[in-house]
């Protein structure tokens, strides 16, 4: 896949951009308190940016737990969802769990975002049960998605 953008290691001073795009795309966004210190636990979070003429487009960021991953956020700037943002993301994130004693992978998703849904599903995750009312400030339900990393990763073209 040709892309337009580059993916690098999100730095302290993306944060104002990601919360940004955080604040567009979810009703209970991160705090920029929280997304710095998120990018700071270096030893257990893993946060990328795609950025695309100097503009951040989207993110993605990851935490380990013993030998699981665990996605705790992605987003993608209003206005360019459907570009392969996401999807980049997530190869980019697949290809470092080769070698890492990693053998699962976990996120909640909420059950109306079918268009995340649909992302995941093509990594190989897949719903293993629900938290009720995990979106409380919209009431609602969220999606725990599950995935095997003891095979090959799924690189998504």
């Amino acid at each position: 896949m040709s892309t337009a953008w580059a993916i690098r290691a999100a730095e302290r001073r993306d944060v104002v951009d990601i919360l940004r795009i955080e604040e567009a795309q979810f009703p209970e966004p991160w705090s920029k308190r929280m997304l710095l210190e998120e990018i700071a636990n270096v030893e257990t979070r893993r946060y990328r940016v795609a950025t695309e003429g100097g503009t951040i487009v989207g993110y993605l960021g990851v935490m380990f737990v013993m030998d699981e991953v665990h996605i705790n956020t992605i987003g993608v700037l209003p206005g360019h969802e459907g570009r392969g943002i996401a999807t980049s993301l997530m190869n980019e994130t697949w290809l470092s769990l080769a070698g890492t004693e990693c053998t699962r992978a976990t996120l909640e998703v909420a059950v109306s975002n079918e268009r995340a849904q649909k992302l995941y599903y093509r990594y190989g995750f897949r719903p293993v049960g629900v938290r009720k009312n995990y979106y409380a400030k919209q009431g609602e339900d969220a999606l725990i998605l599950w995935a095997d990393l003891t095979r090959p990763p799924t690189i998504v073209l």
